[in-house]
């Protein structure tokens, strides 16, 4: 089975992903770090109980104790995006419920009881919010979820009580960043109820031009009310970055070159560093969207863009690296994806 980045999707020229996440507690258990070693280990029992009355085809779900994997396993799910790096940072009593193609992921243990967490290539709102939605309700049926009716659901964190919702979708603005704009975009979003942050979401740096879009509002809102604002949202910086690529082809001599000479060290370089890749792919992608250079599958370029980190290059090799492996590996498994595509 493909990983869910992998799948074909709209809007995927500039929307790599979206995601939708819920965050719940359970009512009859204390929250975050009150919970005993004794409740911790009750509550995944409870999850994995639940889970089992759910049919989701092919795409099984697995039950794994972050305990049991070691630090780099742990780093290549946050590279993929289907864990937070805090859930990464501290494996003791946590559970990750993780479907086989990875667009499911549930922590059981993080900051809430539980982040309910879907996964979709381009832009997929509405099919990850369902997906989610039908998890949410099948794990609400069997453990009763803490929920208010003034305040809704009930979270570790006062920013996500309400609807637990954090929406959010991926976004891919070379354009936008080389006409220095994303400081005047971030300050328009923030004015509608949303927020713009680094790749791997809250305090994390920009790899690629790789943004990520979600809404801050959980109060007071209704889920589809949340999602229609980013949704309309995405779709006027979507058109933004559009209008600024159009504008870098103003000069198109020293487009092309730097499109080129990217692709060229994706398909030939023999030591490839992680900071390296993702700016050549950044500048590739781009260049595939223009149709400035040869076509290649969004599937492909998501590929590249989330296994080629350096705890997922470890992970595929079965062994720590040093920088020097490291970076040979990658330009190899880079090379290999580009001939077979």
């Amino acid at each position: 089975m493909n990983a869910w980045y992998q799948q074909t999707a709209p809007q995927q020229d500039v929307v790599l992903s979206t995601r939708i996440r819920l965050a719940r507690n359970v009512a009859s258990l204390p929250f975050g770090s009150r919970l005993s070693r004794d409740q911790r280990e009750q509550l995944d029992t409870q999850v994995q109980q639940a889970l089992e009355t759910i049919h989701l085809g092919d795409n099984s779900l697995s039950f794994l104790r972050l305990d049991d994997m070691d630090p780099v396993e742990r780093q290549a799910l946050v590279e993929q995006h289907e864990i937070s790096p805090d859930f990464a940072k501290n494996p003791d009593g946590r559970l990750l419920v993780l479907s086989q193609d990875g667009s499911i992921s549930i922590m059981v243990n993080e900051e809430d009881h539980l982040r309910i967490q879907v996964l979709h290539s381009g832009l997929a709102l509405k099919e990850a919010y369902e997906l989610c939605n039908r998890l949410d309700d099948v794990l609400d049926s069997q453990l009763g979820f803490a929920f208010d009716r003034k305040l809704g659901y009930l979270t570790a964190c006062p920013t996500n009580l309400g609807t637990g919702l954090r929406a959010s979708v991926m976004l891919h603005l070379p354009g936008l960043q080389q006409q220095k704009m994303i400081s005047r975009l971030a300050d328009t979003v923030g004015k509608l109820g949303l927020t713009i942050r680094g790749t791997y979401g809250e305090g994390s740096g920009v790899v690629g031009a790789v943004y990520q879009l979600s809404n801050q509002i959980t109060l007071g809102i209704t889920e589809k009310d949340a999602m229609e604002n980013l949704e309309n949202v995405t779709a006027q910086i979507i058109q933004s970055e559009e209008q600024a690529r159009k504008a870098l082809a103003q000069n198109q001599t020293a487009l092309e070159d730097k499109l080129w000479r990217s692709y060229g060290v994706l398909k030939n370089a023999r030591l490839l560093s992680s900071e390296e890749c993702q700016q050549t792919l950044s500048w590739v992608r781009m260049g595939v969207a223009m149709k400035l250079l040869p076509p290649i599958p969004y599937s492909t370029l998501n590929q590249l863009l989330l296994t080629t980190g350096s705890a997922s290059v470890c992970k595929d090799e079965g062994q720590l690296l040093r920088p020097e492996d490291r970076d040979r590996v990658r330009a190899g498994y880079v090379r290999k994806v580009l001939q077979e595509n």
